[in-house]
């Protein structure tokens, strides 16, 4: 009985850091008013008929922290590069000059800080309703085992530690992520 509840303990933790790596991911693409290949991670080319990731077909750089150079293999690849990026809505107004692709990232008004701010908490509150939606599924997986009730109180006590645990990680994290944004 008691690798069941390890097990148990072990799942919902493995769950819980699938949510803060998720977090992670996708605070990586809120842009914080400096430029990163990362922002143009979904921006798909049609390259040989099929959709391709920009950076299978280019090499994706930032020369400084304004700029994104996007240099494709094949120079045939330039208009196809430039619309791409024209339509993924990023924002981005991107100039070809014959060689490869500038992007110049505007710098982030204060409305715009605000409202990449709210899309941060917006995806850490996703964070953390997975992890009580983890929680919520350890706590039913214990209760079906056949053991004492102390050691059902104590395993419970546990995977509540483990969800504070990791709230307060997501707490952290968009904190951190909010000073990034707001930060001139």
């Amino acid at each position: 009985m008691e690798e069941e509840v390890t097990f148990i303990l072990d799942s919902t933790k493995e769950s819980m850091d699938g949510s803060i790596s998720h977090l992670e991911k996708a605070l990586v693409k809120i842009r914080a008013g400096k430029a990163s290949p990362v922002m143009l991670s979904t921006v798909m080319v049609e390259y040989y008929g099929s959709m391709t990731p920009l950076s299978q077909v280019s090499n994706v750089n930032t020369p400084d922290a304004r700029t994104i150079s996007v240099q494709p293999w094949e120079k045939t690849l330039l208009p196809e590069i430039e619309t791409a990026i024209m339509n993924s809505n990023l924002g981005f107004n991107p100039m070809n000059n014959g060689e490869m692709i500038i992007i110049n990232v505007p710098p982030l008004t204060e409305e715009r800080r605000i409202q990449l701010v709210k899309q941060a908490k917006s995806e850490a509150e996703d964070a953390k309703v997975s992890i009580r939606s983890a929680r919520q599924e350890a706590n039913k997986e214990l209760k079906s085992l056949e053991i004492s009730e102390d050691r059902l109180k104590n395993a419970e006590v546990d995977v509540q530690d483990l969800t504070d645990t990791y709230s307060k990680k997501v707490d952290d994290i968009l904190k951190v992520k909010e000073a990034e944004i707001m930060k001139v």
